[in-house]
This record gives C-alpha cells, sequence and structure tokens, in this order.
C-alpha cells in the first residue's frame, strides 16, 4: 500500500511538473565545465539566445578551466579556452617558466543540423579544441528533447568524448582507417581536423531538471570518457555518472557545483550577457520641439550662427555648414556625437525647419567623416512640415525623405559654417596585455598614448602619436630568440623587442584622403605606418551607397623599424598589398564578410578570411584566419595566422552618446606568416554611413 502511495506521489509530481515552463524559461541553457552549451562533461545540442556571451571558470583538482563562449549565429556557437593542467609544469626547465604550470589554448565550434520539433529532437554536430594541441580534441553529434521541465540528451562522441569505447564507430564500416586515433599531441595552434571522427567512440547522454524553484537547476549525465589518457595523467574514475547543479544569482550569473567520476568536486562561475539586449540610459538634451518661423528669402545671420550652435550641440554634427541654393538648404558636418546617424539628421532637420527661409522646398544634409563626403539625406520640406505637425487620424503619409550619393555645391548664394581647428590634440591611458605566455600566463603594460595632426588642406594631414610606458611586467620575459620552427623572415617576431621600448613613435605619418567620384574613395600615405614598419602606401575603394558590397585595393612598400633604435631603420625591406571584396548578406543580419587575396610581409601569398558580426547592441565579434603558400612546416608552431576579436562601442559604458569604440584582439600565437602591414585609416571602416540603412 505504502508503495503504491509512493509511486502515486511521484506520478502526479511529474505530472504537474511538465504542465510548468520549457527548460528554456527562464534560465536558458547553461555552460558545460569546458565552456558552450552542455550538461557537465557533455555538450548537448541546445543553443544559447542569439548573441549570448559567457565567461565560464571551472576548477577541480586536476585542472582550471577558462572560457569564453559566444552565440555567434542563431545556429552556431563559438568557445574559447585556456586550460591550466595543474599536475604539469610549464616547461621542464625552471629557468625558462618558473613554477608556472601548464597552459593549453583550445577552440570549440558547434553547429545545430535542424531545430526540436513535435517529434524530431534538436540536432548538432561540433568539434571541440581543434584549434590547439589537442588535449581535449573530440568530434559529436548530440540530440535534445523537452518534456516539460527535463530536457534529455544523447549524444555519440568522439576522441576525448569517446575514451571509453563503448560502443563501435560506425564511420569504421565505410574506411578502416577511421578505427584508430593517434595518441600524439599536436603543436600549439594548429588546426588538427585530419584525425577527426576516427578512433574509439562512446555514447553520452544526460538530463537536465530546471526545478520549481526557478534559480535552481539540476544535472544527471553519464559520459563516454574513461580518462585512462588524460594529459593530467590517468585520472580515476570510481562512476561514469556524473550529477551536478546550476543555481542563479540575479539575471545574469551562474554558480556551479557537481560531482564527477565518482570522486571530484568540482565547481565554478558563469557570468552572461547578451550582446542584443546591452543598453545604456544616456544623458541627452530632448529633440528640438516643432516651433516654424520662417523667415524671409535669404539666410539671416543672427538665425543661422544659433542654428550651427544647436546643430552641433544637439544634433552632434561637429563643424557644421549651412549653405543655400536655388530651393535648396545644405547642411554638411561629421556626426561626431551618435551611431545611429538617422539620429542627428533628424535634429538636424527639426532645426533647420523651424527657421526656414521661404524659398526652401529641399533639405539635404551631408554627413562626412574625415572631410571625406559619404551620404546626402534629402528631405522634401513640405513632407516634413506636415509629418511633424501631425496628420489627421486615418491620413497619415510617409516622409518623403531618400538617401544619395553625396550633394555638397561648391559654389552657394549664401554659405555660413563655424571655423573648426585645423589642429587636433589629444591623449589617451593605453592598457597593452596577452594571455597564456610561457614566462606569466598574463602579461600586461600601462601606458600613456598623445597624438597630435594638423590638415594642411581639407584632405590632406599630417598626424603622430607618441606612446610612453608607465608600468609593466615585462621583465619577465626571459628570451627574444628566434623561433626555432619557423623559416620565415622575423616580420612579427620580434614584438617582444619593440615593447621594451619605454617611449616611442608608434606612427608619424602625413595622408591625403579624398572622394574621387560617386561610390569611389582613395588615399596615398607615407611615414612611420605603425610601430614595426615605415614606408609609403596606398588604397582605393569602390563602395557603392546602400550596397552590401564592396571592393578594395590597397598597396605598400615598407621597411621594418629597427627594435633597438625606432627612429631608424632596419635591413629587411618588402612590397605588399591586398585586393579585398566585401559582403554583408541580406539574410543574416548584421554579418560581414571579408576576403583578401595579396601578398604579405613575410613575403608570402594566399588569402584572409575575416567573418564577423555586428549584433543590435552594436558590439562586434568577428574571427580571421590567413592561409598563404607557406607549409605548415616552414610557418613552424601554429601553422598559419588566425585570431579573434571583440569591438565594443563605449557608449554601452557611459551616460552620454559618443562614437568611440574599444578593440580587444586575441590571437593564439603571434608568428611571421600571413601578417599585413597596418594602416592608421581603413576606407571601408571610415565609409560606414555608406552600408545600406537598418531598417
Amino acid at each position: 500500500m505504502k508503495k503504491k502511495y509512493l509511486l502515486s506521489i511521484i506520478a502526479l509530481s511529474v505530472a504537474t511538473a511538465c504542465q510548468a515552463a520549457s527548460y528554456t524559461d527562464p534560465m536558458g541553457p547553461s555552460q558545460m565545465d569546458q565552456g558552450g552549451v552542455g550538461l557537465l562533461q557533455t555538450p548537448v545540442a541546445r543553443m544559447a539566445k542569439d548573441g549570448e556571451f559567457s565567461l565560464n571558470y571551472r576548477d577541480d583538482d586536476q585542472y582550471r578551466f577558462y572560457s569564453a563562449n559566444l552565440q555567434l549565429l542563431p545556429w552556431l556557437e563559438a568557445t574559447i579556452r585556456y586550460t591550466d593542467v595543474r599536475t604539469r609544469k610549464y616547461s621542464s626547465d625552471p629557468n625558462f617558466s618558473g613554477s608556472q604550470t601548464n597552459k593549453d589554448k583550445g577552440i570549440d565550434v558547434k553547429m545545430r543540423l535542424w531545430e526540436e520539433g513535435y517529434w524530431l529532437p534538436e540536432v548538432a554536430v561540433g568539434i571541440r579544441d581543434f584549434g590547439g594541441t589537442g588535449l581535449f580534441d573530440s568530434e559529436f553529434f548530440a540530440a535534445n528533447k523537452a518534456w516539460g521541465p527535463f530536457d534529455f540528451s544523447l549524444g555519440l562522441g568522439f576522441g576525448y568524448l569517446g575514451n571509453s569505447g563503448n560502443v563501435s564507430n560506425p564511420f569504421c564500416e565505410l574506411k578502416d582507417s577511421y578505427c584508430q586515433r593517434p595518441k600524439t599531441y599536436n603543436s600549439a595552434g594548429s588546426f588538427n581536423l585530419g584525425d577527426a571522427f576516427h578512433g574509439p567512440a562512446s555514447v553520452f547522454g544526460g538530463v537536465e531538471y530546471q526545478t520549481p524553484w526557478q534559480p535552481l537547476r539540476l544535472k544527471l549525465e553519464y559520459e563516454g570518457n574513461d580518462y585512462k589518457n588524460d594529459f593530467a595523467g590517468r585520472l580515476k574514475q570510481s562512476s561514469p555518472v556524473n550529477v551536478g547543479a546550476v543555481y542563479r544569482i540575479g539575471k545574469w550569473t551562474d554558480l556551479n557545483l557537481s560531482y564527477e567520476r565518482g570522486n571530484t568536486l568540482m565547481f565554478g562561475v558563469t557570468m552572461r550577457t547578451n550582446f542584443n539586449d546591452l543598453t545604456q540610459q544616456h544623458r541627452d538634451s530632448e529633440k528640438p520641439a516643432y516651433a516654424p518661423n520662417p523667415q524671409s528669402d535669404m539666410l539671416q545671420h543672427q538665425v543661422v550662427a544659433q542654428q550651427l550652435t544647436d546643430i552641433n550641440s544637439n544634433a552632434g554634427f561637429a563643424s557644421p555648414h549651412i549653405q543655400a541654393k536655388d530651393r535648396t538648404l545644405y547642411l554638411t558636418g561629421e556626426q561626431s556625437k551618435y551611431r545611429d546617424g538617422q539620429e542627428g539628421v533628424d535634429r538636424a532637420n527639426r532645426i533647420l525647419v523651424n527657421n526656414l527661409p521661404e524659398n526652401i522646398d529641399t533639405l539635404k544634409v551631408t554627413e562626412t567623416r574625415q572631410n571625406l563626403p559619404l551620404v546626402t539625406t534629402e528631405t522634401d520640406v513640405k513632407s516634413l512640415q506636415d509629418t511633424l505637425s501631425g496628420y489627421p487620424l486615418g491620413h497619415e503619409q510617409p516622409l518623403k525623405q531618400r538617401r544619395t550619393e553625396p550633394d555638397v555645391p561648391e559654389k552657394a548664394e549664401q554659405g555660413y559654417y563655424i571655423d573648426h581647428s585645423r589642429f587636433d590634440l589629444g591623449w589617451a591611458p593605453v592598457l597593452n596585455q596577452s594571455f597564456g605566455g610561457p614566462e606569466s600566463f598574463y602579461m600586461y603594460q600601462i601606458g600613456v598614448e598623445g597624438s597630435a595632426g594638423y590638415w594642411l588642406t581639407d584632405h590632406w594631414n599630417t598626424s603622430g602619436t607618441l606612446f610612453g610606458n608607465v608600468y609593466n611586467n615585462y621583465n619577465k620575459f626571459n628570451f627574444t630568440s628566434p623561433p626555432s620552427d619557423s623559416q620565415l623572415p622575423r616580420v612579427r617576431t620580434r614584438i617582444r623587442e619593440y615593447v621594451q621600448n619605454d617611449v616611442y613613435i608608434s606612427n608619424l605619418q602625413t595622408t591625403y584622403i579624398d572622394r574621387l567620384g560617386d561610390g569611389w574613395y582613395g588615399q596615398l600615405y607615407g611615414g612611420y605606418l605603425e610601430m614595426m614598419y615605415g614606408g609609403v602606401g596606398g588604397e582605393v575603394l569602390y563602395r557603392p551607397l546602400d550596397s552590401n558590397w564592396a571592393v578594395g585595393l590597397d598597396g605598400n612598400y615598407v621597411k621594418q623599424r629597427d627594435w633597438d633604435n625606432m627612429m631608424q631603420f632596419a635591413d629587411y625591406k618588402v612590397a605588399t598589398g591586398n585586393l579585398t571584396g566585401y559582403w554583408q548578406p541580406q539574410f543574416i543580419d548584421g554579418l560581414l564578410v571579408k576576403a583578401s587575396v595579396g601578398r604579405y610581409l613575410a613575403k608570402d601569398k594566399g588569402v584572409t578570411f575575416d567573418v564577423s558580426r555586428r549584433f543590435e547592441s552594436g558590439v562586434t565579434a568577428g574571427v580571421f584566419a590567413t592561409f598563404t603558400n607557406v607549409s605548415a612546416e616552414q610557418y613552424g608552431e601554429g601553422s598559419f595566422n588566425k585570431g579573434f576579436y571583440l569591438s565594443i562601442p563605449l557608449d554601452l559604458l557611459t551616460v552620454t552618446h559618443n562614437r568611440t569604440r574599444a578593440q580587444l584582439n586575441w590571437i593564439p600565437l603571434t608568428r611571421d606568416g600571413g601578417q599585413m602591414v597596418g594602416r592608421k585609416y581603413y576606407l571601408y571602416g571610415l565609409t560606414e554611413e555608406r552600408s545600406p540603412a537598418v531598417e
């Protein structure tokens, strides 16, 4: 009787739970130990919400895992990871790395094959640790099916995930070579895909349960790894079943605790955010109210003077210029305040239309960047006045406004402007940092950078940047010798010798930059172009207005700067350049694909692919890889050049609007192949306003 009563209670509890919200509400999928959506040691098919970014830390007796996970696309997840192997030293030579424990870098990706349906589970395929030494290299297929608050997962793993070999590798039926997987570790930074889906295979799976208490989630899994060949040493596994819990604090912090292998306690924390949802409340003046005060046919000096002041302070246009010609009023200026250029145009139009000469029927607002005219927004005055006045209910009309090629009259009947200084002066704090070095996991340099520039004409600028070191831990550097495994000229691997200079000119150049015609822009430059190189070069870009494609060509002749005396040059010189195509596919919001073909600093030739995604907050995340005619043996450790980057608009951190951005780069290993010369100005970035307008 008691047994029946107990079963009835359990059945009632499960039935009640299944009426609750599904597992995705409110917490959404959670992170696994090594980073990426999963249970504890095993991945699942689920994806985080588009744009979600997680920083993860996990700790047990053998490993510390530091990882960053990004849902780059709704169906594509990417993870970068550092693993601290606590049982091994970085090097057998204490003079090289002291007592530092071994550090390993890894890259994971997971792609969803299809979403969950009424009958079908959600299915994904993934590759883990394919961009490192391969300590945890694995491939897997995973499937998930939700039932109320329960989310069940089942997967088939190869490599690290399949070490126990509890099932036969199905690919062995296709080819015998799939039955074996080398047990050697790869060189750091290489992409080791040749052994994918080889060797032993294992089934893994588990369940994640969202408890009625919303902050708490429970996990249970069966894993396919037996830990007999771990890099940390042969680890005892008392049980292949792991259990754990996730407790959410607030909205974006998860505390994780688990008991794994039947004998090991794992704990950690996850900090999460979403690049699509990041917002900031800004202090800003209200948009000008519509208060028409028509003027005579001529621009009135005092009225225009006030308009120029308001356009600068309220609409964010630096150095605005107002001109009148025929029946059109022109405004030209550089948007220095709002990332959304349309906001500045709307404010400027209100300011202009409030005190408009009676003979004006068209407004043309032209946005510039570095004195380059980029796009003109043409607005019909009558339509704007009717829109601001308000249409009768049921008689609303769309505003007659369109974007055109820049239209700035060379000569006008009247013209007024705010005089701008041709001399620019500024300074900024600088933090240079790197992770995973042999002497110390974290290397840093704090400095101050001062810059000055002078516009000789509207298109000819001379500028320079001086860097001064304040504090660093570069005294830990204990070698600057050339890589023993590379046959390439040392075009980048002398970085340690450059950065140990306390004061140096990082840039000193003269630049001529201009619009060459509809959609065409060009620049010529010469001087110290970057910290390591000086020389001359040029770039031309064709970018049709509101087009999702563009093409550019740059060419440079440069010499290497002397790392001991950066005011002099070393012997090395090279001609380098690239043909670059840009594409913004319309079927994925914010995606930019770039491909550059050309010659690099080490005189190698090849192609660079760069794929980035700009999220709704303005944060941009990207990845790049360069493949050249240099073999992996010639290139040395790393095999080819690759990296990740984040570009963050700083107005997400400030209470005032601004267009400043900060960039964080992660390059697993700096080598000499596939390296481009740096430039102060990139025409594609300068002409961003020509991108298709966001709907």
